[in-house]
């Protein structure tokens, strides 16, 4: 139990020092790390200089994970990704061979900047990454390291230049965040911030054996069989198929699979492990269930034309989760 306290002491010491670079976004910040913990990725959407590249960055320092960015260009190949083989020789002998050289998904955290700024074929290089943890090239299979963190940005799909992605690959990232504009006086902290010589020193708070430690203890987190039950109910509600709440018949195309449900639980255990506790409550499944349910329940025309979104459905939704 004193070994649990200390972790959950050294995550809250991260979250300040990545106040010391990202200014507000504090339910981002708490999202990127209950992901993390529910080894889960995360995705997420805000219009160019709302400082999510840099966020990441700063995550992986206060971590001290090894970090790799990709710029995602509509250019882009999934050898550009994953990596590919290339024919060396050996010198003492003069043979040829196919070497694999690794691509930058060999890595602890991973940004994919931009990532619906190439198209679905390269998006897609990512999916045996992120569900199996694991790259298959030639017939041959590579681990990747572990912990294994995909952040994903996007720019908002209006802008021109973006290409949705696929619902299968949606399905994989365990949140959808979306990253709102600063208030004004965090506004004028940032210009501050970030316009002076002064430069704050991010301080490594966690390593990668204490990461995969507290994954573990996460899942080991108690959620009561009534509670299980009404997450499963949650998640039906989703799907006018078997929805009873009339705004889902109204305007929902399709609903949220079973997967909603692990990442409702496993988030819900996460967020109960940062807030020092061993056991889920209900407010625990309130606090993620927008985040995981976002990109997993699709609209129909219907509710386009009328301007009604997902963030209006979901908090109906919960009005029945007690």
């Amino acid at each position: 139990m004193e070994d649990i306290q200390n972790t959950v002491a050294k995550f809250k010491d991260a979250r300040k020092e990545l106040s010391k670079a990202i200014i507000g976004q504090e339910n981002v910040v708490s999202e990127v790390f209950m992901a993390l913990l529910a080894d889960g990725h995360i995705l997420l959407e805000g219009v160019p200089g709302l400082g999510k590249t840099l966020l990441v960055r700063s995550l992986a320092k206060v971590l001290q994970l090894d970090f790799h960015r990709v710029q995602f260009t509509p250019d882009l190949m999934p050898a550009d990704i994953i990596g590919m083989e290339v024919l060396e020789e050996d010198r003492s002998t003069g043979k040829r061979f196919f070497q694999f050289n690794k691509g930058p998904v060999f890595t602890n955290i991973l940004l994919a900047d931009e990532i619906n700024r190439t198209p679905p074929k390269t998006q897609s290089a990512l999916l045996e990454a992120m569900q199996e943890r694991e790259v298959t090239y030639a017939g041959k299979t590579y681990k990747l390291p572990e912990p294994f963190f995909l952040l994903a940005t996007q720019n908002p799909l209006e802008q021109s230049g973006t290409y949705p992605l696929p619902e299968a690959q949606l399905d994989r990232f365990l949140f959808y965040t979306v990253v709102q504009y600063p208030a004004e006086q965090e506004e004028v902290d940032i210009l501050q911030l970030t316009t002076g010589n002064q430069k704050n020193q991010l301080n490594p708070t966690l390593t990668a054996e204490e990461i995969l430690k507290a994954r573990s203890w996460v899942r080991d987190i108690h959620i009561d069989k009534d509670l299980l039950v009404k997450v499963s109910q949650l998640v039906r509600s989703t799907r006018p198929q078997t929805s009873e709440i009339e705004l889902v018949k109204q305007y929902v195309d399709w609903g949220a699979g079973p997967r909603a449900g692990q990442s409702i639980v496993l988030a819900a255990k996460a967020h109960a492990f940062l807030d020092g506790r061993l056991s889920v409550i209900p407010v625990d499944i309130k606090a993620v269930a927008l985040a995981v349910l976002r990109h997993r329940v699709v609209l129909n025309f219907v509710a386009k034309t009328e301007k009604f979104t997902v963030e209006e459905l979901i908090p109906e939704l919960l009005k029945t989760f007690k």
